[in-house]
């Protein structure tokens, strides 16, 4: 069985699958939800509280009507049970008013809001039947109901789609359940305990073969070049900055150094919170590796950031004598083939770029330092590609990563034990903490009134909303604000005397550069956003950051996205839009990002730092907990370590080969 064989998936939804990283059934049955909803227990009207997300059992009180506001929609009905009545209304989905005026009873899910006295739900969900409903990421063109019925199809394919990967000798010593059984369990499940157990089984998966992985890379590690610059070089460097650095960026460039020194490839994570100076000490092991005649190479993760990188290193990586080029996706033809030739010759002694530096066509003349940004945006098939361009035959470059992710350093060795960990625990003199505020509901008008005030006053502002769009069949997780439709809500309320932006995941990539530049140049004043915006924005102007449906967030993210303010010499605020909970009030409480982490890791488990971004697995989920972290960095060490797991040794690292292999023809670029 293949996707093209489920019902409904034609040449469309194809394609909208393959965008999203799901090319054959396997990917489809590794894409898990995100979450559940649980429909056994419906409760009342007079029950449901505000910010909470209910399934309520409704009568339908009149006609539902539709209005149009130039391009906006609106469809509106009341409901109403034994206990009291709600509003509710649906954005840019006219056709719900058939599907509301063709019956009388329902079953609405979604997120409670207050209204004036009354109450009222925003796109809450039309359910069919009582029980645990799995939530998948919205993919654009493939609705949610859709993807749903697709994995049921593919669930009855799942032995022969999905072969189990553990040894059975694994399964029993650690309790978990079979490859088949747990993602049926996954997608199907009968209750949330159904689901815990599923997820246990895929995140211990996910993290043995990963630390298999770094293993492998480990071992396969060889000699690297010998970056040997004169005594001070190092020194040198900071002498030619504006600025004083911190001890804590003193102390990391000199153990860069020193590893690059030595005849051992370094493979280096360089660890800080938001605006801890990271970039700074990569400019100066760039500088090392070219003053000792080889290149260097910095991936980022999108256009934008490695443009603004490259802005901001070329000038000084002149003045010290060496050129820098920048090379990046949908460059014109003519100019790519300059770049290649300017690569493979050496004429460019530092080279910037995204993705593209890891092309097939990218030949380097002499790449001794390859450095990886932002971290948590990069697996290990990234890294190893990137490595694989480098050398000169007998050595291997040197690997510097730089995390913007803060994680406890216990949590890091674990995850990173291909690496060596250097921390920048200082922050810069002089920047004020963000102000973070955790708004209910009811506050949302006077904080639009403050946000009005800051730009009016020339400053910017970021809208952050975790969906893209509400999809085609009216069924929007749970009330939960969608990026296009809250764009223009603003732009025609709130915010209409203002410059309204957009961007989001799976914006066409001119029109998302467009969008951001627009905002970094000022010409848009507010810009309404998904997490696109995590990295790669850097405008000190701005200095409001809304996060709407903040809940729905894991604290390092949402630290992530505070860190997109506070860039400027200016007071900065941070909203987070909930019903406050200890998560967001341990967020609101510090602006130290490791203690952050810590909260987080505390509170929810690892799963947000074990996810996809890190560490390349295909679908990893989104949950976990520390003991079983560490349970799998064990396994993996007895498995390495004692001879009487030989077998069982030799299986896991064959899985992990074969994903490496996979995840490197994935995010190679032809």
């Amino acid at each position: 069985m293949q996707l093209t064989d489920l019902k409904g998936i034609g040449k469309t939804r194809l394609e909208a699958l393959h965008a999203a990283g799901i090319c054959s059934l396997r990917d489809l049955l590794y894409t898990f939800p995100v979450r559940y909803r649980d429909l056994s227990s419906p409760t009342t009207v007079r029950q449901a509280q505000p910010g909470e997300s209910v399934c309520l059992l409704l009568s339908r009180r009149g006609e539902a009507k539709l209005s149009r506001h130039g391009k906006l929609s609106r469809v509106t009905c009341t409901f109403a049970d034994e206990t009291g009545q709600i509003s509710a209304c649906w954005f840019n989905q006219p056709w719900m008013r058939e599907h509301l005026n063709a019956g009388t009873r329902f079953m609405l899910y979604g997120r409670m809001e207050a209204c004036g006295a009354g109450k009222r739900m925003t796109n809450p969900s039309l359910e069919k039947e009582l029980g645990v409903v799995p939530v998948y990421r919205a993919i654009p063109g493939v609705p949610q109901r859709l993807h749903q019925a697709a994995v049921r199809q593919a669930l009855e394919a799942a032995e022969q789609a999905c072969p189990e990967t553990l040894p059975e000798r694994l399964l029993e010593r650690f309790g978990l359940w079979p490859c088949a059984r747990a993602l049926r369990a996954a997608h199907e499940l009968a209750s949330l305990q159904e689901a815990a157990q599923a997820q246990r089984r895929f995140a211990f998966e996910d993290m043995l073969l990963y630390q298999a992985a770094v293993r492998l890379m480990r071992d396969g590690r060889g000699p690297g070049p010998c970056l040997a610059t004169p005594v001070g070089a190092a020194e040198a460097f900071w002498e030619a900055m504006p600025f004083a650095p911190t001890g804590a960026q003193r102390r990391t460039l000199g153990e860069i150094a020193r590893d690059l020194a030595t005849p051992h490839a370094m493979a280096r994570m360089v660890q800080g919170d938001v605006g801890s100076g990271k970039t700074a000490v990569a400019m100066g092991a760039m500088l090392l590796c070219a003053e000792a005649g080889w290149q260097a190479a910095l991936m980022a993760p999108t256009e934008l950031l490695a443009r603004q990188h490259y802005e901001g290193m070329r000038p000084f990586f002149e003045a010290q004598g060496y050129s820098c080029g920048l090379l990046v996706g949908g460059m014109p033809a003519a100019r790519r083939r300059e770049a290649l030739e300017s690569i493979a010759s050496g004429a460019w002694r530092v080279v910037v770029g995204t993705h593209a530096l890891i092309s097939r066509d990218v030949v380097y003349h002499r790449l001794g330092l390859c450095v990886t940004d932002e971290q948590h945006r990069f697996g290990v098939a990234q890294r190893t590609a990137l490595l694989n361009k480098g050398g000169d035959g007998t050595h291997a470059p040197h690997l510097l990563v730089m995390s913007a992710t803060p994680i406890p350093r216990s949590l890091a060795l674990v995850l990173y034990g291909d690496l060596d960990l250097s921390v920048i625990d200082e922050m810069p003199p002089g920047r004020l903490p963000v102000n973070t505020r955790i708004v209910s509901e009811s506050k949302r008008e006077a904080m639009y009134g403050f946000l009005r005030d800051q730009l009016a006053a020339g400053r910017q502002a970021y809208i952050v909303c975790p969906l893209v769009e509400e999809d085609d069949e009216g069924d929007g997780e749970d009330g939960l604000k969608a990026v296009k439709t809250h764009a223009q809500e603003l732009a025609c309320g709130p915010l209409r005397d203002f410059r309204v932006g957009l961007t989001y995941g799976g914006q066409p990539s001119r029109e998302k550069t467009a969008a951001l530049a627009d905002f970094a140049a000022g010409r848009t004043q507010v810009l309404v956003a998904t997490t696109v915006i995590e990295v790669g924005v850097n405008v000190p102007n701005a200095t409001v950051m809304i996060v709407e449906d903040a809940d729905r967030y894991g604290l390092a993210q949402l630290h992530q996205l505070r860190g997109r303010v506070g860039r400027g010499s200016g007071q900065s605020w941070c909203f987070l839009m909930a019903r406050p909970n200890d998560r967001l009030r341990a967020l609101a409480a510090t602006n130290d990002g490791f203690e952050v982490a810590r909260a987080d890791l505390e509170q929810r488990g690892p799963g947000e730092l074990l996810g996809a971004r890190q560490h390349g697995a295909a679908a990893s989920l989104a949950v976990g907990n520390s003991q079983l972290l560490y349970e799998a960095a064990r396994c993996a060490e007895e498995l390495w370590t004692l001879s009487e797991w030989a077998l069982e040794r030799d299986a896991v690292a064959g899985q992990a080969r074969l994903r490496l292999q996979q995840l490197e023809e994935r995010v190679s670029i032809s």
